[in-house]
Parts: C-alpha cells; structure tokens; sequence
C-alpha cells in the first residue's frame, strides 16, 4: 500500500453492512472486530443506557425489539425519528452510529486513521435520501468522496475481471431493504450504465414479513400478534423459515407457547405455498426490469449476462424469475453480498488514481428526471403546477441542459422557479427539492419575458440551478443542497456532540457480549432438550466470565458458538 491514507468503500444496507479497501491491485472486504465480513444494520441501546451496534443489537431484536432499530435505511431522509428507551435517533443518527463502528473496524484492520470514504446507495434514492447520507457520514467524521449507485458499484467489480469483453449485462441487485435493475454495457473497459429502475422499499424484508403475516393468521385468536415481543419472535420464525426454503423444498415453523391453549404452533411451509404468498412481491420485482430494459431501448433477448447482487437474490423463487425474465440463468461470480463494498472500493482507488484501474472508465445515468413547475394556456383556462422535465432520467451524468420558459400572466413582477424530481406529469405527485423566485421584471404581457433555466447535475448528485433573464442582465443560482430531511453545518456538530456523550460497550468485551445475545436470542426458539443444552451452555460460559482467565474464555467462547451454530440449523 502507499503512504496515503486509503479510501475505503462502505455498503450501507439495510440489513447487512460491509467495508473493502483496494490494496495491492485488488479490492479486499475487511472483517470487522469479531472475525466476520457482515456487520448487522442494526443498533440497540440496553438497560443501562449503552449503546450497542452490529451483531449484538441484532440478536436484540428478537430479545429487546423496543429498544432496537433495524431497517432505518428506508427512512433516510424523511422526519421520523426512533425511540429506543428514552432516547430519539434520526434515521440519519442511527446511520452514522453505524458508519462510525464500520470506520472503526476498518482502522483497525488496516493500522491507519481513515479519513474519507465512497458509501453506496441503492440506484433508485432519490436526491433527499442521498444529501441523508451524505450527512450520516459526516456526522460519523467521514469526508465522503462520492456517493455511487449500488448497481453501478457491482458493476465495478464485475467488470475489474471483465475488462477486455464486450458485452450487454443487466444487474439485478435485491437486498434486505430496496430492489435495483441497472442494464450496463462493457467496451473494452469502459463500463456505461444505459438505464436504472428500481423500487426502494421492496427486499427480503418484505418477504420475510409476508411470511411473517402468514404465520400470524394461523395463529390462535388469543394470541396478541401486537405484543412487540410476540411480533419480534414471528417475524424471527420467519426469516428462518425464509432461509430453510434457500437450501430446502420446505420448512418446519415452531413456536413454543403461542399454540392452542399455550401450547406449541407447529407449521410446515413449502417452497409453493411460500411463492403463493410471495405473490404480489414477485409482480412487483417485474416491474423495474421491464422499464430499465424499455429505458435502454433493448429486450430481453440482447441481453449477454444477468449478474445477482445481494443477499436476498439467494432466493430460489428469485433466480426463477430471473430467468424466465431473460431466458438464460443467472450468474453469481462475486459474492452476492460482497460485490457492492467490493466496486466501491474499486471507485475508491479510481478516485485516489491507483495505476491498476487507470484503463478504467465508468459512467452513470441520472435516476430520475428533474424539472421544473410551469403553467401551460390550454384553450380559455391556464393550467399550472405541470412538470416539465430538463433532465429526463436515464441521461449520462454528469450533465448540463438548459430550457427556454417564458411569463404566462400580464405585467409579471416575478417568476417562482420550482424544482422538481419525479415522473409524473403533476407536480404534486413529484418530490419538491428547492425552489427560487426571481424578483423585479419589467412590466410586459404574458410571453414577452423569458427565462433560461439550466441544469447541471453531477456524479455525487448535486444539482445546481442556474437562471438568467435578458431584460434583467443577471444570472441567478440555486444549489440544491439543503432539502427536506437534510441537515445544516450546525446540525452536523450537534449530531457529532450527541454521540460523543452516548455510553458504548467497550469493543474489547465485543466477541463476549455477541456470543450472549445471540445465544440468549436462540434460547427463546428453542423447547425440549435443546433448549436445556444450549441454557447449560450459557451458564458454562457465564462463570468463565467471572474467572477473568481470557484463555479460558477464549475456548469457552468458541464452544457456545459452536452449539449455536449447530442448534440453529433445526
């Protein structure tokens, strides 16, 4: 490695989190504090105030469900906030605790202070949850060089070992939280993007929460499934059940206590009845296939390749539709939850002009359209609050367009310019992100006074707004920076503050506290003898912890995750 300190490239998903650096020619993922590639997406805060990140929040859902928050990727860039005990975290604040324990991780791995980062993002954010992210990692002390699209990132990393090919390839990429279509071509190493779709509330999650209803409905009536205990051991049973169908024709379902008559729910799902229940999801996943395939001009048939990235496209009914769609199977030759940290990496090393990816080019389209409001005479009646498109999504970026608009009422003292992102023909229904009035024209009729108005948006998706009117001799400018959801300088710094004061568990105890709360989280699924062994276990390994001998609880250690490996297999 050089001398410079290295860029590292985050995937910041919504239920599974990773970090690479590109070293040596190659990008590497690095494994976090206790051995392991994945860090959990999720954050819990205990009885005591502390807060914990990663593996042991996760195994905290299912024993502390009101005290932890997963998923809050989806609501990046919105006003919700999550309440774990008597405490409030913004989607954004959560994120960077997140951002924050990666960037930990990774200075350990690699024995040096990080100081930037590329983070990914599904292709189909919009600008809102973008500016979110660029703030949590801010607030996590990450200068972050460029946010990149998650498809395009795989597509990075496929294409590092695919530079001398000449290709068409789609990129199906479905995580736990959003679904991208991306459909690329690769020319002698340059890698286009032609088009993206997506939907960015639909991932395994939904599928495991379809299942998780399912379960619900055959549950007795005196069961209270609102319980947020109740619910959390549901939706437990059926992510297993989800995984079990992975490698399985079908998948035993068991709940002790929540039978008839406190008894025992026992359930068998197979793989049809699951794709019955799947059925909504899986229209839905068409959905952006057909349009990023219609964006690009091309059918399925022109397709070469169709690459699966993230770790929901496991899925049997997935792959399934997958190549029904485009008529060949799929193909996995990158790990499908690794090769988007691992092409961020890569744009990490592109960015900081390593010599190994210097014959590299990559380009991106625009997600969305972007436009302005405008009122349009249609016969007698004047009808405003229509979109008129500048940027049509799908366009290269980065990118600069420029339209004529002109005043539609007599002696106009002011034209308000909106911006707008979305696709629909009525504002209303698109995402406002700024607006700017134009004061002081001269007193013409309506059409006498015109304005340009050009777009110029770039890679890292920020759009600046120039506009200039002749009679005023001036050009006036609008940076999109500050939207709904986003946050200021001074907002950044409270931010950081805040989780300076938070309580965390010291990362040395890390390997100890995870092995606990994932053992505790089996405990409640499991019954009979099982259930008394791994109870034992717990015990065994709880009394190595007061003899403070850290060989002995070193092996200790090994020996109950071991047993939770085995056990959670049945």
């Amino acid at each position: 490695m050089s001398s410079m300190k290295p860029i590292i490239g985050i995937d910041l998903g919504t239920t599974h989190s990773l970090v690479a650096v590109f070293e040596d020619g190659a990008p590497r993922i690095l494994k976090n504090r206790l051995g392991e590639s994945l860090t959990p997406s999720a954050v819990s805060i205990d009885e005591e105030g502390v807060i914990h990140v990663g593996a042991v929040a996760a195994a905290r859902r299912l024993t502390a469900p009101a005290q932890t928050a997963v998923t809050f990727k989806r609501d990046m860039g919105t006003q919700k906030q999550w309440t774990l005990g008597d405490r409030e975290f913004s989607p954004q604040a959560l994120s960077a605790l997140l951002l924050s324990a990666l960037k930990a991780d990774a200075e350990e791995a690699l024995g040096v202070e990080i100081e930037e980062a590329i983070i990914t993002v599904p292709a189909y954010f919009g600008e809102i949850q973008r500016q979110a992210t660029r703030d949590a990692g801010r607030i996590a002390g990450l200068k972050v060089e460029r946010i990149i699209n998650e498809p395009t990132a795989a597509a990075l990393a496929y294409g590092l070992h695919n530079m001398n090919r000449e290709l068409k390839a789609v990129v199906l990429d479905i995580g736990g939280g959003t679904f991208d279509v991306t459909v690329l071509e690769i020319i002698e190493g340059v890698i286009e993007v032609q088009s993206t779709a997506g939907d960015a509330r639909l991932g395994g999650e939904d599928f495991t929460e379809a299942l998780a209803y399912w379960i619900a409905g055959r549950l007795p009536a005196t069961v209270n499934v609102a319980d947020v205990r109740i619910a959390s051991r549901i939706f437990h049973a059926a992510e297993r059940a989800k995984q079990r169908l992975t490698e399985m024709e079908s998948a035993l379902i068991s709940l002790p206590g929540l039978g008839a008559g406190d008894g025992d729910l026992e359930l068998t799902l197979d793989r049809a009845t699951a794709e019955e229940i799947w059925g909504e999801l899986l229209r839905r996943l068409q959905k952006p296939m057909s349009r990023a395939l219609r964006d690009a001009g091309l059918s399925p048939r022109d397709i070469d390749e169709v690459l699966l990235v993230g770790g929901a496209s496991r899925m049997p009914v997935f792959i399934r539709l997958a190549t029904q769609m485009f008529g060949q199977l799929p193909r996995r030759e990158l790990q499908p939850d690794e090769a988007i940290a691992l092409g961020a990496a890569i744009q990490g090393a592109l960015k900081g002009a390593d010599a190994t990816v210097e014959d590299m080019v990559v380009t991106d389209v625009a997600p969305f359209s972007l436009g302005v409001a405008i009122a349009s005479p249609f016969g007698r009646f004047l009808v405003s609050d229509l979109f008129s498109p500048i940027i049509e999504r799908g366009s290269v970026i980065p990118i600069s367009r420029v339209e004529r608009y002109s005043t539609s009422s007599d002696f106009q003292r002011q034209i308000k310019i909106e911006v707008y992102q979305g696709e629909h023909a009525h504002c209303a229904d698109n995402t406002l992100l700024g607006s700017y009035e134009i004061q002081g024209l001269p007193r013409k009729r309506a059409g006498e006074i015109s304005v340009d108005v050009r777009f110029t948006y770039d890679l890292n998706g920020l759009l600046e707004v120039e506009m200039s009117v002749d009679e005023l001799d001036r050009v006036e400018h609008l940076l999109i920076e500050r939207r709904p959801g986003s946050m200021t300088t001074e907002d950044i710094e409270a931010a950081r503050e805040a989780m300076k004061a938070l309580k965390f568990h010291p990362r040395e105890s890390l390997p100890n506290r995870t092995a606990l709360a994932r053992a505790d989280a089996l405990f409640t699924a499991l019954k009979g003898d099982a259930r008394a062994e791994l109870g034992q276990a717990i015990g065994v390994f709880m009394a190595a912890l007061k003899t403070q001998d850290e060989l002995d609880i070193s092996a200790t250690r090994r020996r109950l995750n071991r047993l939770v490996e085995d056990l959670s297999r049945y």
